[in-house]
């Protein structure tokens, strides 16, 4: 398993594991579900459900062709704007503030400023070359969430021989894992996207502003949910200062928002997450940024799912 989580890190590989337990756990929860509904045979209902699974994906994005074809396939592009608009806001941060507060700004702030512009546009440059690594990756994902559908429905096997009842036996574990991590994290991040979709569509309309890349912004929200604690800074950070390039309240304004509805991920990841999988803070903080090290910003989703694992195997084992 260790070897197997190796390879799957080094060959980019992650969206089509993560959507291979997602399919496989969608389609055992449909499935019982479906088989009422329709009063199938025992062998049909599993069957059924890993075709649903399976194309929804397709359904949704036919459905919604015009849109998700500019917003997902185009969006390293978009992205690729974003960082350069933040690296020109970062540079004209004195411009951006009100005169009393800017004039508190230390001599060293303009020197800061270029370095953080830098690196931002030194990213935006990086994403110009990872369109077609985007849709490989897509394209993973949904073969994963194929497999994972057609795995589900596979009739269950009463006898096991010694290595496939091994093999059974950690892939229960590392589905259990996903199960109370990945899942909730997915809801949290959902939540939030959806929260932030109203505040920027609703809320900031009503007051007569909008914010530019909006729907690069609710995506990156999204994302940024799936990386605990890391995320939401780096969310926090992202949309105030969008929300900075057209004036101080409307990032004063963000930032609120912000605060105010990772309040209630943080309990969320603290009660379920932390509880569940026996993880401290700073265990998931040195795990995750030694992945992310390693394995750049995938390392940063895997970190909590792996992690988790690991150690429920050691805990099983009477190791810790």
């Amino acid at each position: 398993m260790g070897g197997a989580l190796l390879l799957i890190m080094w060959q980019a590989l992650l969206p089509g594991l993560l959507c291979v337990c997602l399919g496989f756990l969608a389609t055992r929860w449909v499935s019982p579900r479906l088989g009422l509904l329709v009063r199938a045979r025992d062998g049909t209902a599993p069957r059924l459900a890993a075709a649903l699974v399976a194309l929804l994906p397709l359904v949704l994005i036919g459905l919604l062709v015009p849109r998700a074809r500019g917003v997902i396939l185009d969006a390293p592009t978009q992205y690729r704007e974003l960082l350069a608009f933040l690296a020109r806001t970062v540079l004209e941060l004195r411009d951006k503030l009100p005169p009393d507060i800017a004039a508190q700004l230390p001599r060293g702030a303009e020197d800061v400023q270029r370095v953080i512009a830098s690196y931002l546009a030194s990213k935006a440059g990086t994403l110009a070359t990872t369109g077609r690594a985007w849709l490989t990756g897509l394209l993973f994902a949904f073969i994963g969430l194929l497999v994972g559908a057609l795995a589900a429905a596979r009739p269950a096997v009463i006898l096991l021989r010694p290595l496939s009842s091994q093999l059974h036996l950690r892939l229960t574990r590392f589905g259990e894992t996903f199960r109370q991590i990945v899942v909730a994290q997915f809801f949290i991040a959902l939540f939030n996207a959806c929260l932030t979709a109203i505040f920027l569509f609703a809320v900031l309309p009503l007051w007569g502003y909008r914010l530019p890349y909006s729907w690069a912004l609710i995506l990156f929200t999204f994302a940024a949910g799936l990386v605990p604690i890391v995320g939401n800074l780096l969310c926090n950070a992202v949309l105030t200062l969008v929300g900075l390039s057209v004036s101080p309240a409307v990032a004063l304004a963000c930032l609120a928002f912000l605060i105010a509805i990772h309040k209630a991920e943080y309990f969320i990841n603290a009660k379920v997450i932390g509880h569940r999988t026996h993880m401290g803070v700073w265990e998931l903080l040195s795990v995750m940024f030694v992945m992310e090290a390693v394995f750049g910003p995938a390392g940063l989703v895997a970190a909590p799912l792996f992690y988790a694992y690991a150690k429920k195997e050691l805990e099983a084992s009477g190791w810790v």
